[in-house]
């Protein structure tokens, strides 16, 4: 099993995620002679899951049914143990996108964290390019190094243990994009430079509040990079639902209640889904937002590092 290969079948070693529902799912190692309590009841994994294909639905003890998936960074991101805070796949993906990332593509992080964002940028960058992440706090990189290895992927990143803002990534000139999540990113803007590509490359920060940024684009400036541009994602999702409103009399004759706007009463329009239409009301799809939607994350800048 890899986060960038996948494979059909269920093995001992790996880790599934178990789908109860779309609000509800779970990572799970895989081992001969272990068990997984669910509310559908036991799992057994030398039965239920080992020699098993990626996807099968499994019954449980007491009836219920989940299917096991295949992991993968976007499924790894909802599920992951947190060790920080982490990006979720709304930043993720236009951070990828804006560092013009691609099979191949050396990358520098800093922090790895929970490593949610470094899943998604080993994927993107397999199998030939190379993620190096660099942690702070010792226990976290350790466990980043864990998780690498035992998804498969240890061959495409190297974990560093050291401070990023005084010590830098470990490497010089081969990175074409550079990431910080990190309280002070100003402080690191010059290791970051050093470690991107003479022919240039691009640079993201992510940061909560907007001080960070003034001070981290005042660095950039300083340091002679070039589109310096700030994002915020936020993203709204719609509820859409079916909607019955009643005709509006506007002293038109009833017959005369057929024009295009109202074609309630026609062929397309008479079946089971109007089988409770009341006389004189006309059904249609509406999207409304959410009520509570997710607010604020954090601000991107992105920045090019100039050839001058």
């Amino acid at each position: 099993m890899s986060f960038v290969e996948y494979g059909d079948t269920i093995k001992d070693g790996d880790t599934a995620i178990v789908f109860l529902g779309h609000e509800s799912m779970f990572p799970v190692k895989v081992q001969h002679g272990s068990v997984t309590q669910t509310k559908y009841g036991v799992i057994r994994h030398s039965t239920d899951l080992i020699g098993k294909k990626y996807g099968s639905k499994v019954t449980c003890s007491k009836g219920g049914w989940v299917f096991i998936l295949h992991p993968t960074p976007e499924l790894w991101t909802m599920n992951l143990p947190h060790r920080t805070q982490i990006l979720y796949s709304t930043d993720i993906s236009i951070i990828t996108m804006m560092l013009e990332l691609k099979p191949g593509s050396i990358v520098c992080e800093s922090g790895t964290g929970s490593a949610s964002l470094s899943h998604a940028l080993i994927r993107t960058v397999a199998p030939t390019g190379h993620l190096y992440t660099v942690e702070f706090h010792q226990q976290r990189a350790e466990k980043a190094r864990e998780e690498f290895r035992e998804h498969g992927v240890e061959h495409l990143v190297t974990v560093t243990n050291q401070d990023v803002c005084k010590n830098g990534f470990g490497v010089s000139s081969i990175a074409d994009a550079v990431f910080l999540d990190i309280p002070s990113p100003w402080e690191a803007i010059g290791h970051a430079k050093s470690a991107l590509k003479a022919e240039g490359g691009r640079i993201c920060s992510f940061s909560p509040c907007i001080e960070q940024v003034q001070r981290t684009c005042l660095a950039l400036e300083e340091s002679g990079f070039t589109e310096i541009n700030t994002l915020e994602i936020l993203l709204r999702v719609y509820n859409v639902r079916t909607v019955s409103l009643q005709i509006p009399d506007l002293g038109k004759a009833a017959e005369d209640n057929s024009s295009p706007g109202f074609d309630s009463g026609s062929p397309s329009h008479q079946g089971s889904s109007c089988a409770n239409l009341q006389p004189g009301t006309v059904q249609f799809k509406s999207g409304v937002p959410l009520r509570e939607v997710v607010g604020h994350t954090g601000y991107l800048t992105f920045a090019t590092k100039s050839l001058l």
